[in-house]
This record gives structure tokens, C-alpha cells and sequence, in this order.
């Protein structure tokens, strides 16, 4: 491992030409909500706790490991309809709605493991900016850590994935990244640092500014410590 100031200095060296943003854990804190939706679910169903869940992780792909095949998609639908309704604990966490100021939306795009419905309720709940392009559960046979949903957001943008960043919170999702051929950036907000395999770990997207610097065709975005706040860098793994 290199210094914390050497990891974000790895990534201050690429021009990306897009940013593709995991949505729960890295731009909300849906925690609260998600958890209170499983352990209804599990209490409905008689089950003494709730199964453990994996951030990021497609709700599909951990029923999946609780309940025969026939009874998934029921399972489903009842857990989507009790985290639909749980919208009261979501927070927008720091740096996420200045993130999203700062990139031409054609250039950005929210990768999330969540379902059609049960994204639009957070993005209203929340009041988050949102790009056109958003890419769901539905859209992707498989989900993270699949590469799949990384991989489909950069093709619909036009993007090499490797002229990609992706911002996640989960080891699920940067694995994801990982497999797509995408930098990634990491947030401490829902692991510690030394569970994020990632180009560079920050606290939130407050510690660090996305910048579009002028220039010929598409104009590079960088990424930048934000001034004042470069001593929470960790350094990410090599």
C-alpha cells in the first residue's frame, strides 16, 4: 500500500469520461429503511430474524438463498412493497447532491441493485437530482457482483468501462466495477475501509470534488481531494 494521499493521487492522474453512481449507501442512507422492511418480511413469514443482508446485492439474489424457487417472486413483491413504504429513515448523505450538480447528466448514471418502483419513491422521497440514465434490477439478468449493471450503464452512455468511475459503498459493488474494467471509489458509509477493495476510499463524496475540466471533445472529469477535507483519505488497496 501506498500512502492515503498516494491512493487519491491515482485516480487525480485518469480523465474519466463518465461517473456511474451505486444509489443506497453511497448517495442515500436507506439502511434503516431496508432493514425495518426485512425484519417485517421475515416476521410475516415466521421466521426468528431476518436472513442477512448484503448491501448491494439484489433482493432477488438473497431470497433466493431463503426460499424455493416457486416462492420468490411472491417473497418479492412483499418485501418490494414494505421498503416502497419505508421512506421516513432515508438521508442523503454528504457530498451526493453536489456530486450530481457538478457532471453534465449526459455523463452520469445511477447503477442500483433496487427495482424500478422502489427507486423512484427514494429519488422522490429524497429530492436527489437524478440523470436520464438509471439502471436498475430489472434491466440486468444478473445483478452486482455480477458486472452486468456496470457494463450496461456504460454501453447506454457511450463509454468505454475503462474511461468509467464508479462511486459504490459495498464490496458486492466493486466487485462489480472491478469485473467491468471501471476505477472505482469507495465510501465508507455502510463498511469500513479495509472490507472496500477499491482505487480510493474516502469517508463520503463530501471529501472529494468531481471537476469537468475544459477542453476538446468530451471535457475530462477529474477527481480532486476537496480543499480542507484531504486528511480523511484512506488509501485503498493496490
Amino acid at each position: 500500500m501506498g500512502s492515503a494521499r498516494h491512493s487519491l493521487q491515482a485516480l487525480e492522474q485518469v480523465a474519466f469520461e463518465a461517473v456511474l453512481f451505486d444509489l443506497d449507501g453511497t448517495l442515500i442512507d436507506s439502511t434503516d429503511a431496508v432493514l425495518a422492511a426485512w425484519a417485517t418480511w421475515a416476521q410475516a413469514r415466521g421466521l426468528a430474524a431476518p436472513p442477512t443482508v448484503a448491501h448491494g446485492v439484489p433482493a432477488r439474489q438473497m431470497l433466493a438463498t431463503v426460499v424455493s424457487a416457486e416462492e420468490i417472486e411472491p417473497a418479492f413483491r412483499m418485501l418490494e412493497a414494505l421498503e416502497v413504504a419505508e421512506l421516513d429513515s432515508l438521508v442523503v448523505l454528504p457530498g451526493a447532491v453536489e456530486a450530481l450538480r457538478a457532471l453534465p447528466p449526459e455523463r452520469v448514471a445511477i447503477v442500483t441493485s433496487g427495482t424500478p418502483p422502489l427507486v423512484r419513491a427514494r429519488l422522490a422521497a429524497t429530492g436527489l437530482p437524478s440523470p436520464p440514465l438509471v439502471i436498475t434490477a430489472d434491466d440486468v439478468p444478473i445483478g452486482k457482483p455480477h458486472p452486468a449493471p456496470y457494463l450496461l450503464a456504460a454501453q447506454r452512455l457511450g463509454v468505454d468501462p475503462s474511461a468509467c468511475l464508479v462511486v459504490e459503498d459495498a464490496p458486492a459493488g466493486l466487485a462489480a466495477a472491478r469485473a467491468a474494467g471501471c476505477r472505482s471509489l469507495a465510501v465508507t458509509t455502510s463498511h469500513p475501509a479495509s472490507e472496500l477493495d477499491a482505487d480510493a476510499v474516502v469517508s463520503t463524496l463530501a471529501d472529494v470534488d468531481l471537476v469537468v475540466l475544459p477542453g476538446g471533445g468530451p471535457a475530462p472529469i477529474r477527481v480532486r481531494a476537496a480543499l480542507g477535507r484531504g486528511g480523511t483519505i484512506r488509501c485503498g488497496p493496490a
